[in-house]
């Protein structure tokens, strides 16, 4: 009996809580989540813009609040991350990690991207030889110890939204056949923030297209029966997302410059001396004929945009029945 007894007081002891060890966790949980310097991520900028073939900085700096230092606190090194977002915010692509000396460049951005460090703090990201598609939202995401944060800089590239359709005529393509479309014409499938651009721009045009995100959209100026309804508001009409598989309609592709050359233009005309003679229309823009220069070879058109000066389309009409039409852009449109 005195064994039995001996036995559940000892167990009892092993059962109570130490009330030193309890409080000392919980002190330690309000010392990591409360007194530490809270570490904050800021982009100076928002949104850059630049074009392909140049070279962009994505700014990111850090600090910390309620302290004098701009720097880490020296505890925990630094880790910094870049990634892209997709246009649906659900995956993030890896473009560069750094910490301490480390440093890792990803996928197509090998070799291209490497971090300014202009100080101690500075986690800004440039990237060098753009193309087409590394337009996009950046984020930048800053690590010491368990505090972190992050910031997003938008990079938009100078350029030109335009429909294509392939020559069986329009709604052929799937969102398989549209990325291969655009790519076979020097560009990517436009993103819904090109195409708003390129609305706000005066683009007007009735035939739905895929975007980048998968969804179908076109953009109307001038409300009108055959195009949704003449009663109807203008904007960007969406039709929704639908198969990328079986669904088909045209694209609205992007393009952008490269160091001034000149740009493949997918409108294909198929009377090239009657394309010549008659004022063409580009995005629904009206663009006035100039001057006609016949050649041996070639019967080189070129056209002056009514509505924004400096802004040039030269279209070559070729002795083939198609008629490329190239471009050449400035700032975007």
């Amino acid at each position: 009996m005195k064994s039995l007894l001996f036995l559940v007081l000892i167990s009892a002891c092993w059962a109570e809580p130490h009330p030193d060890n309890s409080s000392l966790e919980h002190e330690r949980i309000i010392h990591i989540q409360e007194n530490g310097p809270r570490l904050l991520v800021v982009a100076e900028q928002a949104k850059i813009f630049s074009h392909r073939g140049g070279n962009v900085t994505l700014p990111c700096k850090f600090y910390h609040e309620h302290t004098s230092s701009t720097a880490g606190s020296g505890t925990h090194k630094i880790r910094v991350k870049w990634t892209k977002l997709t246009s649906d915010y659900l995956k993030e692509v890896d473009v560069f990690v750094a910490m301490g000396q480390h440093r890792k460049s990803y996928g197509n951005y090998q070799g291209r991207v490497f971090l300014r460090e202009s100080s101690e703090n500075d986690a800004s990201l440039i990237i060098t030889n753009i193309i087409l598609e590394d337009y996009g939202r950046y984020k930048c995401e800053v690590i010491e110890g368990l505090e972190d944060d992050t910031a997003v800089v938008a990079l938009n590239l100078e350029g030109v939204v335009f429909p294509y359709s392939p020559r069986l005529g329009r709604y052929n393509l799937n969102f398989h056949e549209a990325q291969r479309a655009c790519l076979d014409q020097d560009s990517v499938i436009a993103s819904f923030d090109q195409l708003y651009d390129a609305w706000r721009s005066g683009m007007d045009w009735c035939n739905a297209g895929w975007l980048s995100d998968g969804s179908v959209q076109y953009p109307i100026t001038k409300p009108r029966e055959p195009c949704g309804g003449k009663n109807t508001v203008p904007g960007v009409r969406n039709y929704g997302f639908w198969d990328k598989e079986k669904s088909r309609y045209d694209v609205f592709c992007f393009t952008s410059n490269f160091n001034g050359k000149s740009l493949l233009h997918p409108y294909l005309v198929n009377d090239c001396s009657s394309a010549c003679e008659r004022k063409l229309q580009w995005q629904q823009a009206v663009f006035d004929l100039s001057k006609l220069m016949l050649g041996l070879e070639n019967v080189v058109v070129e056209f002056t945009r009514t509505h924004a000066q400096s802004k040039f389309v030269f279209a070559t009409c070729s002795r083939r029945s198609f008629l490329p039409l190239t471009t050449r852009i400035g700032r975007s449109f």
